[in-house]
């Protein structure tokens, strides 16, 4: 995704459709974390920071961390507090017991940057340490994403048109958004690409060992997602 996408994501990020189900998703990493002993975790496309922001109430001996690549998402994170860099998951130099890639992050990396991104969680983890993330299914793409979104607030507009290439295995959002300021309204558009990923894929470009495999059915009793559970 390019930053441009990710900065106009965040803007328009209230607007959509995603506050009730971020805390159904979030609650699957919570059960897993229950079940580690960690004294640090990084959050990998951190976002506003709601995760990271919840997790500290609950572990507040734990050492968090959050990396984006928006300037606007960590502006937003560090308004609640979270202790969050617009810096590159590569460029991080400390150990984790955990990390995790929450909503989709890992869906926006195309082949070879998967590649790249799974070799520096391994090399960001400690020995033992734990990856996290979900990643979106075929149905999901296809059925469940495609297709138009509009909102209006009022003081805001915003339109996204969406569809699902095949023979690419890419998810294209197209946004337009529009806020007015002092009584003129600025437009901004941009795109964000997603890339559909099996699996068996991410197992075979990882040393780590695949513990744990969840489908997630959010919308209806299609399975929109996977759960997956890494140790090094």
């Amino acid at each position: 995704m390019s930053k441009g996408g990710l900065d106009i994501y965040a803007l328009a990020e209230d607007m959509l459709d995603i506050h009730e189900v971020t805390p159904i998703l979030n609650e699957y990493y919570f059960e897993t974390l229950q079940e580690f002993d960690f004294k640090s975790l990084l959050d990998v496309g951190c976002g506003s920071g709601g995760f990271l922001q919840e997790l500290s109430f609950q572990y507040p001996d734990v050492e968090t961390m959050g990396i984006d690549l928006s300037l606007v998402m960590v502006k937003n994170a560090k308004a609640k507090g979270v202790n969050a860099h617009c810096i590159d998951l590569c460029s991080v130099e400390q150990k984790f017991d955990v990390i995790t890639a929450i909503f989709d992050m890992v869906n926006y990396l195309d082949k070879s940057q998967l590649r790249r991104f799974l070799g520096c969680i391994e090399r960001t983890l400690n020995r033992g340490g734990y990856f996290i993330c979900d990643i979106n299914t075929l149905y999901a793409f296809k059925v469940v994403a495609s297709g138009n979104f509009i909102k209006d607030v009022g003081d805001r507009f915003l339109t996204i048109d969406s569809d699902y290439i095949e023979d690419e295995g890419s998810y294209y959002m197209d946004f337009t958004y529009f806020e007015e300021i002092d009584g003129c309204y600025k437009k901004s558009q941009d795109s964000i690409t997603q890339y559909y990923h099996k699996v068996e894929e991410l197992k075979r470009l990882t040393n780590m060992k695949l513990v744990s495999k969840t489908p997630i059915a959010i919308y209806g009793h299609e399975t929109e997602k996977f759960y997956l559970v890494f140790k090094k």
